[in-house]
């Protein structure tokens, strides 16, 4: 099913989420492919249409620092960054300490996260509350910025909002604090000297 990113889409997209099933959905970034990140069949379905291996656990996307407070710990410089940059294209590595989302994801300690800057999806995270957040492509293949190259290419999705075609610097930029120092795992359109300027 395609929507829009209208009410109407919105909400149909949030029944299937809470039905158990796979959305795609536009970002800040590239479109992105997630479902309930507690409903283990679901992050499992994923797995299988990205073709990704179990061990490179997903992401999540949630609506808020608030919001990624009630499963995850800050510390005090994470915090700051995540103040300057969210929403946007930041992924923070945290301390995870939701112990059923460490059950489904198979993630002993800590999880990626961020709040996108795209206001469809933060409607849509506005109910949701958290999403597996993962690019909707096949693992080791590029990503998509323009909806009508994602939905052609990848078809085993319940329902894909469209979003139109995506404004984008790039993936976002993964970083950890990592015993009071910025590690960058990742560098996409948010650059380290970027990062670096807050911390």
């Amino acid at each position: 099913m395609m929507v829009k990113c209208n009410k109407e889409g919105i909400e149909n997209a949030t029944k299937i989420i809470s039905e158990g099933g796979v959305i795609i959905f536009p970002t800040d970034t590239v479109y992105g492919i997630g479902c309930d990140p507690y409903n283990k069949d679901s992050v499992a379905k994923i797995y299988q249409i990205k073709k990704r291996p179990k061990e490179k656990p997903f992401p999540i996307l949630a609506y808020s620092i608030d919001t990624v407070n009630q499963i995850a710990e800050f510390d005090e410089d994470s915090k700051k960054i995540a103040e300057k940059f969210w929403p946007g294209p930041l992924t923070l590595i945290l301390k995870l300490k939701d112990e059923k989302l460490k059950a489904v994801l198979e993630v002993p300690e800590k999880i990626a996260i961020r709040v996108p800057d795209n206001q469809c999806l933060l409607d849509i995270l506005k109910n949701s509350k958290f999403l597996i957040g993962t690019s909707a492509n096949y693992s080791g293949e590029g990503s998509f910025t323009k909806s009508k190259e994602c939905s052609e290419k990848i078809k085993e999705y319940d329902v894909f909002v469209d979003g139109g075609d995506i404004q984008s610097k790039g993936e976002s930029t993964i970083a950890e604090i990592n015993e009071g120092q910025l590690v960058i795992h990742r560098e996409g359109a948010l650059k380290k000297e970027e990062i670096t300027r807050f911390f």
